[in-house]
């Protein structure tokens, strides 16, 4: 018997590009490839890359130089490149990167196995040339869906799917493979953006807004609780605006109690929130309903009115301190993360310091800052009044610099209060830590809970009620309360 494909996923940027690995795994597993963790250890190391901003351009460059450093020196033959940066410059890449055996575009996905065995077999794929994925789909938003069966969108594989083509569990499994044993997963609620932010490249290579139907959405939840996830977060370029699409924009607000109720799962998360685009009914659903995570992933990127207006947005401080005063009205322990740029062309001093009074008061618990840098091909980079690249490198540190003290304080308001945390690792010298409500993963921190060593009532997955005693700049340190520590059970949530 011949011996199996090996192939490994390495994945950087978003969690949108997570389950785009976790589809891509599925297409490959079901074609009889074996999937292993390591591309040292794989015959094909697939490499999704991100190309949201240039830090994150050379990571995915790095990533793929590494891999390609592999060859020749174990098992490891071919590298191959997928995902946002593959798909945005194509043959480009292809040229300038030639450690890269093939450069795959979203279109291949669906013949990921075949690229890949060809690629290995010592073929050729003719990389694709980039255009505008925008222009894929109508611009009537309410015509896309019957548009949308005839283009590629990852994270959005057929509702039916040939028997074997993934997991045998439940009536109507994803097309998706987990990658790790995380109690959380990332579920793909949309795709695109039609927002023309002039800062912003994503729509050209990620297309225009695209939801999926709520019974796909609710039968992938159903798929992951059986697989173990306890937590799901709901990622889109844009959430505020999933239904538009499909008839209702209040659609979410219905959604996300079905989905609270899915068997398993204990917790459920939105991510990526448009300000301009909140509804007091979304507000309302998210700071009530039992199990959706009282959390706001804001994507406010400055506060000074000039800026936003150059940047195609909308508000302004007094605005956004308006918004988050409703959210905090309703769920006072609401959790809140933003990403800022700074040093944006024709910011002003006032306008720096305009974006420090809304951070001084807008009480954050996470806040990514990025220094602005010209993306190509988008509207802000063919602006005038360009800063220096070192005036800009010094309002990022110092907006840093403020950031990272604000959210400390943010965390020190949290002593005493009431957390329930997901146990996301333990261990007997490092300890237990998991994440409070207001924490999604990776980016706002952590909770350590206190005086718990490994069993039952601390695995992995296991809802534990807490009280916030101390912090470590934005984490937090909890103490278990005793008798109510497993949320659904004596916690009687």
């Amino acid at each position: 018997m011949p011996e199996r494909r090996t192939v490994a996923l390495v994945t950087l940027g978003c969690a949108r590009n997570e389950v785009d690995s976790e589809e891509l795994a599925g297409r490959l597993e079901a074609d009889g490839w074996q999937l292993v963790e390591n591309a040292a250890d794989a015959d094909v190391a697939v490499v999704n890359t991100c190309g949201f901003v240039e830090a994150a351009k050379k990571d995915s460059v790095d990533a793929l130089l590494e891999a390609g450093d592999l060859k020749g020196h174990g098992r490891t033959q071919a590298v191959v490149a997928v995902g946002c940066m593959a798909e945005r410059y194509g043959k480009e890449l292809a040229e300038a990167l030639p450690e890269a055996d093939g450069v795959l575009g979203f279109d291949d996905y669906v013949n990921i196995s075949e690229r890949l065995q060809t690629i290995l077999n010592g073929g050729s794929h003719v990389p694709h040339a980039p255009r505008d994925r925008r222009k894929l789909l109508p611009i009537s938003p309410v015509e896309r869906q019957n548009a949308g069966a005839d283009v590629v969108i990852p994270g959005h594989g057929p509702a039916d799917l040939p028997e074997g083509l993934a997991p045998a569990s439940g009536p109507r499994p994803p097309l998706r493979r987990r990658l790790d044993g995380s109690p959380v997963a990332s579920v793909k609620l949309a795709s695109g953006c039609d927002r023309r932010c002039s800062f912003c490249a994503i729509p050209s290579f990620r297309g225009s807004f695209i939801s999926r139907r709520p019974g796909d959405v609710l039968n992938e939840t159903r798929w992951l609780a059986e697989q173990g996830v306890k937590e799901i977060m709901l990622v889109s370029e844009n959430n505020t605006s999933y239904g538009k699409d499909l008839g209702d924009i209040r659609l979410l607000e219905s959604l996300l109690p079905e989905l609270a109720e899915v068997d398993g799962i204990e917790r459920v998360r939105v991510s990526y929130l448009q300000p301009a685009e909140m509804r007091p009914g979304l507000i309302d659903v998210l700071t009530s309903t039992p199990k959706v995570a009282p959390y706001f992933d804001l994507s406010f990127q400055h506060s000074a009115p000039g800026v936003l207006r150059a940047m195609r947005r909308f508000g302004d401080t007094d605005r956004f301190l308006e918004l988050l005063d409703t959210i905090r009205g309703k769920a006072p322990q609401a959790g809140v993360r933003s990403n800022f740029i700074v040093g944006f062309p024709g910011e002003s001093e006032a306008d720096l310091a305009e974006l420090e009074r809304f951070l001084n008061h807008a009480r954050l618990d996470a806040i990514g800052v990025f220094g602005y840098s010209d993306e190509e091909g988008t509207e802000a980079a063919t602006f005038e009044n360009k800063l220096d690249e070192d005036v800009v490198a010094e309002r990022l540190a110092h907006i840093s610099r403020l950031a990272e003290e604000l959210v400390s304080q943010r965390a020190e308001e949290r002593i005493g209060e009431t957390v329930h945390v997901l146990v996301e690792s333990v261990d007997d010298e490092e300890g237990v830590y998991g994440r409070a409500a207001h924490q999604a993963p990776e980016t706002d921190g952590q909770v350590l809970l206190t005086g718990l060593t490994g069993g039952e009532d601390v695995a992995v997955g296991r809802m534990v009620e807490a009280k916030v005693v101390g912090t470590e700049g934005v984490d937090l340190v909890a103490e278990p309360l005793t008798g109510t520590s497993v949320w659904g059970e004596e916690a009687g949530r």
